[in-house]
């Protein structure tokens, strides 16, 4: 097979999907094709949570079994063996957003850890993530990025939040399972970059077991991972990045515009690809430093990063190189990329169906603004059900 056909196989992409759910993702990504459908869904399903109606069991055997692994760990390990008995590892993203308690934050340290040792006996789980603002209040990364002094109260919940951080990433160490730390928005993002970068410092000694995010859709992103390589260079420690395109595009713009600075986001989405295969290629060509995770549901992305592997003799399982696509999503690149060999995972979300929405409503939202994406998971839904009916 030709490599630039390679993720029109869709009997690769879906052998895990029986014809229900074959049937169930085509009729999902059909009503995330419209955009006030899925603004009217947003709103009732929003309303009815709110309202405590009986709604999380449609809501449990629609959207979020499609996007979603379960409700906790243990729920998540049926999709997590099966997903791997096709060469596909998973990453747990525990999907609980936007809480601003000492107690949830510490709760979700706690999740984290579990899942390290949870991570640690399963093979198929190589490595977690978690997000920023899951282990501390907003408010503070943004007083931290903009040089605001704390109050002394401040100072301690901030020594509480490099803490939760500290935990995760020793245990982390200690067990051999890398850690990915989310991205998060421009004017808190300087704050997790230092906090991340001081953590690579520690641990990433001889290999890479803290990853930060870097957004391609900011064009000042290739100069600071330029950047960031010297000083590891000097000081002698690995990297890990992550790298996507981005997810707060509309809140990044409206903001620049309110208060007068200018964007942070690339001017196009073709400048956004750019940068997006600039940092790609910039990593592949000093992995020797630099380790990476290619998060990603852009083919042409893909068929770049195996293309420079190929030429620079990057082996498809050489751990310091990883694709990763959301559960649920993208299934003709994940499953067709393990089975010509290469290191991939998907991110597989779980969490209380209440909490989880709004990284739902996010997802479905991303999709109907991503020019095609909803249309290719259409087209390839189509055609399975046509070669099966065959």
């Amino acid at each position: 097979m030709k490599t630039n056909t390679l993720f029109e196989n869709t009997e690769v992409a879906f052998a895990l999907k029986n014809d229900s759910q074959l049937e169930r993702a085509y009729f999902l990504f059909k009503m995330i094709s419209h955009q006030p459908l899925v603004r009217i869904g947003t709103a009732a399903t929003n309303f009815a949570l709110k309202a405590n109606l009986p709604v999380e069991g449609l809501i449990r055997s629609t959207v979020f079994d499609h996007f979603c692994g379960g409700v906790n760990e243990e729920d998540c390990i049926p999709v997590i063996d099966k997903m791997f008995a096709k060469g596909v590892s998973s990453v747990l993203d525990y999907s609980v957003e936007g809480k601003e308690e000492e107690s949830t934050f510490d709760e979700a340290r706690d999740k984290i850890l579990k899942i390290i040792k949870f991570a640690d006996e399963k093979e198929a789980m190589p490595i977690v993530v978690f997000k920023p603002t899951g282990f501390g209040r907003f408010y503070l990364y943004q007083k931290k990025g903009e040089g605001k002094v704390f109050t002394d109260a401040e100072q301690e919940e901030w020594n509480r939040i490099e803490a939760r951080f500290d935990a995760v990433c020793s245990l982390a160490k200690e067990k051999d399972v890398e850690v990915l730390i989310d991205g998060e928005e421009s004017w808190i993002q300087d704050a997790a970059d230092e906090l991340c970068e001081n953590l690579m410092r520690k641990y990433n000694e001889g290999k890479p077991i803290v990853y930060n995010t870097l957004q391609a859709y900011r064009w000042d992103r290739f100069d600071y991972l330029k950047g960031i390589h010297e000083r590891s260079k000097s000081q002698n420690y690995k990297l890990g990045f992550k790298i996507v395109r981005g997810a707060y595009m509309e809140k990044e713009r409206i903001r620049a515009e309110e208060n007068g600075y200018q964007s942070p986001i690339c001017v196009t989405k073709q400048v956004t690809d750019n940068n997006f295969n600039s940092c790609m290629t910039y990593i592949l060509n000093h992995l020797d430093a630099i380790s990476l995770f290619i998060g990603t549901h852009n083919e042409e992305s893909c068929y770049l990063a195996m293309d420079l592997m190929n030429q620079l003799g990057i082996d498809k399982k050489d751990n310091n190189v990883w694709f990763g696509q959301l559960y649920g999503m993208s299934d003709h690149i994940s499953f067709n990329l393990a089975e010509k060999g290469y290191n991939v995972a998907k991110y597989v979300p779980f969490g209380p169906v209440k909490d989880v929405m709004p990284y739902l409503i996010r997802r479905a939202e991303e999709n109907t603004s991503v020019a095609g994406q909803t249309s290719r998971e259409l087209n390839l839904l189509k055609q399975e059900k046509k070669r099966r009916k065959l």
